[in-house]
């Protein structure tokens, strides 16, 4: 039996090693596992449901486990810290759009994701490649006007440099629906030089909930 936020089940947690360091996204199946399995070291954030379970023969209790929206595991990722500054992270149109704020590079207009596609700045019949640093959000209509052409040579001009996510940034990217004490801590591990700290801030400081919004069909 489910309890607390039951009507929102499907919200996900976000799993930290032990020192911190943000890891994955897991729902509530997986979040009662590890407190069951006692990998849980310890729990932050707020609480969002409480899992209850069988009656104890031995007392006549019920089990009973409270799940937060952030837990942190035993063990760390001595490979990932090691790593993260060269982390590159992989790229979908779904964190993509999410990256660039459902905004089309080029027109500057906010669309939904069925009218976004992913554009290649430096086009690959020209040598360019699919990376992170290579693609911007556009409309269908920039997108088709531009072909095959560098922005240059269509006199397009972008307005935002594309950048390659941080893990803590593709953790977020990644989020379907992120709360706000899960985003105050994602925002620690984000670099202050990214355009997307800056955004998060604002919007945390705006009081208003980080909610992953797609703009679905």
């Amino acid at each position: 039996m489910l309890a607390g936020l039951a009507s929102n089940i499907s919200q996900q947690v976000l799993r930290t090693d032990v020192a911190g360091m943000p890891l994955e996204w897991i729902d509530y199946r997986e979040a009662v596992r590890l407190y069951h399995a006692e990998q849980v070291a310890y729990d932050c954030g707020t609480l969002l449901y409480t899992v209850f379970g069988g009656y104890s023969a031995a007392n006549g209790h019920r089990s009973r486990i409270a799940v937060n929206s952030i837990i942190a595991t035993h063990g760390t990722s001595q490979s990932l810290a090691r790593n993260r500054d060269k982390y590159v992270p992989p790229l979908n149109n779904r964190t993509l759009f999410k990256r660039d704020a459902n905004l089309c590079l080029y027109c500057a207009m906010r669309y939904p994701t069925r009218d976004l596609t992913r554009d290649h700045i430096t086009p690959i019949s020209q040598g360019g490649k699919d990376r992170w640093n290579n693609v911007a959000t556009a409309c269908r209509r920039c997108n088709n006007y531009k072909g095959g052409r560098t922005p240059e040579q269509a006199s397009m001009q972008l307005i935002a440099i594309p950048f390659s996510p941080t893990y803590a940034e593709y953790i977020y990217l990644k989020g379907r629906r992120v709360l706000t004490d899960q985003m105050q801590y994602l925002l620690a591990h984000i670099p202050r030089s990214s355009p997307l700290h800056a955004r998060l801030k604002d919007r945390l400081a705006d009081g208003r909930q980080i909610v992953d919004v797609h703009f679905h069909e």
